[in-house]
């Protein structure tokens, strides 16, 4: 997921089969429900189910990061996540991102998009948290919405002002201006203007 977003990033190009071995790749890289209950056990898991089963809140619901030696994944443009909101968030919305990007029509990926925009709306971090890295977090989230969910153009002016106006607040790591940046360049001219 990172070497293709960093290869995406630089301006390469993929063939139709590169793009269909990714998919293959990332849709049999899924968690299992085994994965799942110890990753939120070590979690003090605090996603909950809704009345339809659907995962609500903070954490992932499709793809847990595979254990690395204690250590955090980084995200697409390199911080270096303290905690699994960041990280395993950062994992998840990006790879769900890619398959939207290069299967948008597989029935896998569309629940995946689905089910994981819904999970949003109920996570702080892609609403108003400004703490720590749920703020980073939100980075992460525009990204997914930018790719994913274009119609929700509201929701991406809220992060984007979320971002500009509380960036200032405390201490950011160095590469969240990179990270917010990337989500501008990549966003649709017209739904908000670039820059701070």
């Amino acid at each position: 997921m990172i070497k293709t977003n960093e290869y995406l990033i630089r301006g390469g190009e993929l063939t139709a089969g590169q793009k269909a071995n990714i998919v293959r790749q990332l849709l049999a890289a899924r968690s299992s429900e085994q994965v799942k209950r110890g990753f939120y056990k070590g979690v003090r898991y605090s996603n909950n189910t809704d009345e339809s089963g659907d995962v609500t809140g903070t954490y992932p619901a499709f793809y847990i990061p595979p254990y690395n030696g204690n250590k955090k994944y980084q995200t697409v443009v390199p911080m270096s996540p303290g905690t699994h909101i960041l990280s395993a968030n950062s994992y998840e919305l990006e790879i769900i991102r890619l398959l939207r990007m290069f299967a948008p029509d597989n029935p896998d990926v569309k629940y995946m998009v689905e089910k994981t925009v819904k999970r949003l709306k109920t996570a702080c971090f892609a609403d108003k948290c400004v703490i720590g890295e749920c703020f980073h977090s939100g980075l992460i989230s525009l990204r997914f919405l930018i790719a994913v969910a274009p119609e929700e153009k509201e929701w991406v002016r809220k992060l984007v002002d979320k971002f500009r106006k509380h960036y200032g607040d405390q201490k950011r790591h160095g590469g969240v201006i990179k990270y917010f940046n990337l989500c501008m360049a990549e966003m649709d001219d017209g739904i908000v203007q670039p820059g701070l």
